[in-house]
């Protein structure tokens, strides 16, 4: 019995990180949201991505997020999987 619950949670354990990682469109998520999907974006960077977004229109390449101020080259490449680039919601 021990062995079979062991099991059962080294299968939902390693299911969880694919279950929470979700793609995220840069060019209309919220900063809640992209504060939650990003790595290595808090809220005051998040908050710098949608400014940006509404200052200069939706981005026109997931590299173009590097004209945001807070984030680099490293911080686009962790989260590169998880980035959409759709259309903005913002006219």
């Amino acid at each position: 019995m021990k062995l079979f619950s062991a099991v059962v949670i080294s299968m939902f354990l390693a299911f969880v990180p694919v279950a929470n990682a979700a793609p995220v469109d840069i060019n209309s998520a919220d900063a809640v949201t992209l504060d939650k999907a990003l790595k290595g974006v808090g809220p005051k960077t998040a908050q710098a991505i949608v400014d940006y977004r509404a200052k200069n229109g939706p981005f026109k390449t997931v590299d173009e997020l590097t004209k945001v101020k807070g984030i680099g080259k490293v911080t686009v490449e962790k989260n590169r999987a998880d980035l959409l680039l759709g259309p903005s919601k913002a006219k």
